[in-house]
C-alpha cells in the first residue's frame, strides 16, 4: 500500500538512491539543478511516497524569485521504475500542488514534459517572460498559478531564493 508523507532526514539516503536509479548522474547537469544546489527545499514541500518501508517516489519544491517576485520551482519528480504507471507521480503532484497552495504560494514553475504536467494545469504560457539560468526548451518550461495572477507579470532571470544549506557558502568558495 502506498503512503504519501513529508520527507524526513531518515529518507534522504533512500531518496538520493531513487533519484540516481531513475535519472542517473545527468540530473546534476540540468538547469534546474543550478537553482537547487546549496539550498534547502521550501519548508513543508519535500514529499515522498512509500510502499511499505521503501521510498518509491519523491518530489520537492524550491523557493525561487524572478524580478524580485517569489515563486516555487518543482523538481525533481521521480518514481521508482517498478512503480511507474501506478499513480504515484500523480499523487505526489496533487499533494505538492495542494500543499503549496495551502501555504500561500502564488505559482510554480518547472522544466518537464507538457504532455505529463499539462494534466495538472501547467502551461508554457505562464513562463513567457521568464529565463532559466541555462537554456531550456521553451515548450518544456511550464508554470502553474496557484492563485489568480500568481505568476502574472513575472519577468526576468529566475534566481534561487531559498534557505541555504549550512556550510554551502564554504563549499562553493573552495
Amino acid at each position: 500500500m502506498i503512503h504519501f508523507a513529508d520527507e524526513t532526514f531518515a529518507d534522504v539516503v533512500a531518496r538520493e538512491a531513487l533519484l540516481n536509479r531513475v535519472m542517473g548522474p545527468s540530473r546534476f547537469l540540468r538547469p534546474s539543478e543550478r537553482l537547487r544546489r546549496g539550498r534547502l527545499p521550501a519548508r513543508g514541500l519535500s514529499l515522498i511516497a512509500r510502499d511499505g518501508g521503501k521510498v518509491v517516489g519523491s518530489v520537492r519544491l524550491w523557493n525561487i524569485a524572478a524580478g524580485g517576485k517569489p515563486a516555487l520551482l518543482l523538481g525533481p519528480l521521480a518514481v521508482d521504475k517498478d512503480a511507474q504507471g501506478t499513480g504515484i507521480g500523480s499523487g505526489l503532484m496533487h499533494l505538492a500542488i495542494a500543499r503549496a497552495r495551502s501555504l500561500g504560494h502564488g505559482g510554480i514553475v518547472l522544466v518537464g514534459d507538457p504532455e505529463y504536467y499539462g494534466r495538472f494545469g501547467f502551461t508554457a504560457e505562464r513562463t513567457g517572460g521568464l529565463v532559466m539560468p541555462a537554456p531550456v526548451e521553451r515548450r518544456r518550461f511550464l508554470g502553474l498559478e496557484l492563485r489568480p495572477r500568481g505568476l502574472a507579470r513575472f519577468e526576468g532571470r529566475i534566481v534561487a531564493a531559498g534557505e541555504r544549506v549550512a556550510g554551502a557558502e564554504l563549499a562553493a568558495a573552495a
